[in-house]
């Protein structure tokens, strides 16, 4: 086998498995590597991410001709000789190796010419490569002609006065590790001077790691001389994601120190676009603090910032940043999940104090510098982002672009070039891909499209990105997101109900409605079984409704006789569905792309197992991924997804695979590929491991890495806890674990007739110290049954028979 011998993963193999199997009673609350187990009809796997069964990362990639998939893990886990696989039990009949079928030379630069790539796209997605230059790291000061003056007027030579405002909503992040606490800190340690207010609000936690702040009550502290001083002792029990909660701070501070410049930092947990701002851990019935609820807050406010910033994740997107354009000059968030140290305050708080008049976009620069480099020191591999966003530029040169853009895409789902989109989408820098909350960046959508129209939306933005910087473990993340459905076509009409309540123009609302209603009804002409369980059998999963049959299906969707499928695939009743659609027109589109899973079938060559496909069925594929199912002798336990495949000179799957899984302390984990990152020879890849985490649901990040070396380190950079009661779509940040957390392994588990039991602990208890080891291990042979997953352009998922022995 090829799959990048030497040049490509390294992996430390540290010997057998020596986990346990399940133990305990089931978990309840549902699947903890899919939303809905491998039951039902898919929710929506892109292929772009971890959480609720997604494949492995962001960087998913078109390659036009042969396959579009995702190329996270290329050539990761290195099939070739030795690997056998008992699949008697399945309808297999002999025991052998796959032999040694091979992708001429390296088979990272064949993949383009052999998959049709005709742009290079090939080359850049399996590097990690950005698709235009970056625009990291490089400060920006010119302003756009015609946009507005900036509603902040710095008066220049020291004599500014600054007040900063903090709202932190402790949560979680603060009862579970101590992040507020720390960086409270952080801010102690600044030298501030006369000039600034530093203002804090507590609340929203149900503990907090120090002896000063109550958990009983919200508070408000300004921080001087190093210390905390507690300037009102109880300011009210209201949730902290109310937005009269905020619009009473900011009052309090203008009132009691009023200055002339005005920053507003949200510290908490954040969702983006459509979820918002924030989670009250004591108030947990009362959701997010939403876009339309911000700015309500800013309204009833009366202030004006210097900028808003938002130590939280996923706020970095345009909708929030049109929305606060009304009350702010300047942005500052980041468009993907931060790590759980957030930003570093010390050393920028104490910049601003040596010099008041310091123009914002420089404050910003600081804010961000010291983020990432920090990030970069203690939380090495992690995604890192954060951007300087000028408001009043954003506000000129970006909404009549938007409506272009917008308008020339909708046309293109209109005349039958939903694929062209759907490519795009699947190939765009994803942000938080497992909590499916379908934000991607806007500038490398843009480009990934290609029209005159959205070319010019990508110029305007990336006029409008004033400073931005990423870690090295990213790339096309250009500093502005936004909501595109892809994965959770439920979410569309949220989407639409907060760009009406905040202005942004309907014609983008027209656009993901049209292109989220084609793959609904695309998704809706798929039949059968959508379960690897299926395949386990020795059946194969999914089929295809016939050219009739769509018309059929579309027609009784549009006609309202299909609420029930309907609501099957968005996750409840949806208005967006069938607003301008030709029913016609769209079923012909549907019944002439549609994926045949009859073809997904195995044959024996000389040299092994391949699978053939035509082009034009390769063509309808988005994403390509291996699952393995580990046979206790009772059931299965779903061991997760890896992008790993290998194909031959002729563009044929090869059917093999190596043996080994992933492990800590030498126990088999479910295992979910989130993203990765190659720079040639050198690579960084993140997952993650369901566990209980001291008897709370969470999900291990492991990051892997290789750099110069000749062997793969392997880091358990900290844990995302779960909300598996719904009590928040906020996304957590990542938190570090500590000497003595418990470590209890997690899998969701399939009876014989392919139904899903529970999920279950499994292994032994792990101890979590500096000496826990993650490796691979050689799993049991005769128990480990791999499939390939298959997702079309409508995200329909296709599982392939066992890979023969």
């Amino acid at each position: 086998m090829s799959g990048r011998q030497g040049g490509g993963r390294r992996k430390n193999v540290t010997g057998g498995d020596t986990g346990g199997g399940r133990r305990g009673s089931g978990l309840g609350g549902g699947p903890v590597g899919r939303g809905s187990g491998y039951s039902g009809r898919p929710t929506g796997s892109s292929g772009n991410g971890g959480y609720q069964g997604s494949s492995g990362g962001n960087v998913t990639r078109s390659f036009g001709g042969k396959l579009i998939i995702i190329l996270i893990l290329a050539a990761v886990l290195i099939f070739g000789g030795g690997g056998k696989i008992l699949s008697g039990l399945f309808g297999g009949g002999t025991t052998s190796s796959t032999g040694g079928l091979t992708l001429a030379g390296d088979p990272f630069s064949m993949l383009g010419s052999l998959m049709g790539g005709t742009d290079g796209s090939a080359a850049s997605s399996v590097s990690g490569g950005w698709k235009v230059a970056a625009n990291t790291g490089k400060l920006d000061t010119s302003v756009a002609q015609g946009a507005r003056a900036k509603r902040t007027e710095i008066l220049g030579s020291g004599r500014d006065v600054v007040t900063i405002m903090v709202y932190m909503c402790g949560t979680d992040l603060e009862s579970k590790n101590g992040m507020a606490t720390n960086d409270l800190a952080e801010m102690s340690k600044a030298s501030l001077g006369k000039n600034v207010n530093l203002i804090v609000m507590t609340g929203g936690a149900k503990s907090w790691k120090n002896n000063i702040i109550s958990s009983s009550v919200n508070q408000i502290y300004k921080i001087e001389n190093g210390k905390l001083r507690r300037l009102e002792e109880n300011f009210g029990k209201d949730s902290m994601v109310t937005s009269s909660t905020l619009t009473s701070f900011i009052r309090y501070c203008t009132a009691n120190y009023p200055a002339n410049r005005n920053e507003l930092i949200l510290w908490d947990h954040g969702g983006g676009s459509v979820t918002g701002f924030g989670y009250d851990e004591k108030k947990p019935t009362s959701g997010a603090m939403s876009l339309k609820d911000i700015s309500e807050a800013l309204r009833n406010a009366g202030a004006e910032f210097d900028f808003i910033g938002f130590d939280a994740c996923l706020m970095a997107t345009l909708e929030t940043g049109l929305m606060l354009d009304d009350y702010a000059d300047y942005m500052i968030a980041s468009e993907e999940t931060e790590p759980g140290l957030g930003w570093y305050y010390a050393d920028w708080l104490t910049k601003l104090s040596q010099n008041t008049s310091m123009p914002t976009v420089e404050i910003g620069k600081n804010i961000v510098d010291d983020f990432v480099s920090h990030c970069n020191m203690y939380c090495s591999g992690q995604k890192t982002t954060l951007s300087v966003i000028d408001l009043a530029e954003l506000s000129a040169t970006v909404p009549d672009k938007l409506k272009d853009f917008a308008s020339s895409t909708t046309e293109l789902i209109n005349n039958n070039d939903y694929k062209v989109i759907s490519d795009a989408r699947s190939q765009t820098r994803e942000f938080s891909p497992s909590s499916k909350i379908d934000q991607i960046d806007l500038v490398h959508l843009a480009y990934n499209i290609g029209t005159a129209e959205s070319k010019a939306l990508a110029d305007s933005l990336l006029g409008a990105v004033k400073y931005n910087k990423t870690s090295s473990s990213i790339t096309n993340a250009y500093g502005l997101s936004i909501h595109f459905p892809y994965k959770k076509s439920s979410r569309v009409d949220s989407a639409v109900a907060t760009y009406e309540a905040i202005g942004i123009d309907d014609s983008y609302s027209r656009c993901i409605s049209q292109f989220a209603s084609l793959e609904v009804a695309g998704q809706a002409s798929t039949t059968g079984n959508s379960s690897p369980l299926e395949s386990l059998l020795g059946g194969l999963s999914g089929s295809s409704s016939s050219s009739s049959g769509v018309m059929d299906i579309v027609g009784s969707l549009l006609g309202g006789n299909g609420s029930s499928l309907l609501g099957s695939l968005t996750g409840g009743s949806s208005n967006f569905f069938g607003r301008d659609i030709d029913v016609s027109q769209m079923s012909e589109y549907v019944a002439e792309n549609q994926f045949d899973a009859s073809k997904l079938v195995w044959t024996e060559e000389d040299d092994g197992y391949v699978m053939s496909l035509s082009d034009e069925q390769w063509n309808l594929v988005h994403d390509l991924q291996l699952n393995v199912f580990f046979d206790d002798g009772e059931g299965y336990i779903d061991l997760g997804l890896d992008s790993v495949f290998d194909f031959t000179t002729d563009g044929d799957l090869v059917g093999s695979y190596d043996g080994t899984w992933i492990a800590i302390d030498g126990q088999k984990v479910a295992f979910y590929c989130i993203d990765s990152y190659y720079d040639g020879d050198d690579y960084i890849i993140t997952g993650r491991v369901p566990v209980l985490l001291n008897d709370t649901r969470a999900d291990l990040v492991i990051i892997i890495q290789s750099t110069g070396s000749n062997t793969e380190t392997y880091t358990i950079a900290g844990a995302l806890y779960n909300y598996v009661e719904g009590e928040t779509d906020a996304v957590a940040k990542v938190s570090e674990l500590s000497e003595g957390d418990t470590i209890d392994l997690v899998c969701d588990y399939y009876d014989y007739n392919g139904g899903y039991l529970d999920s279950y602990m499994f292994g032994s208890r792990i101890t979590y110290s500096s000496s826990t080891q993650v490796s691979y291990v050689n799993i049991d042979p005769s128990a480990a049954n791999p499939v390939y997953l298959f997702t079309d352009i409508y995200n329909n998922e296709y599982w392939t028979p066992v890979i023969p022995d």
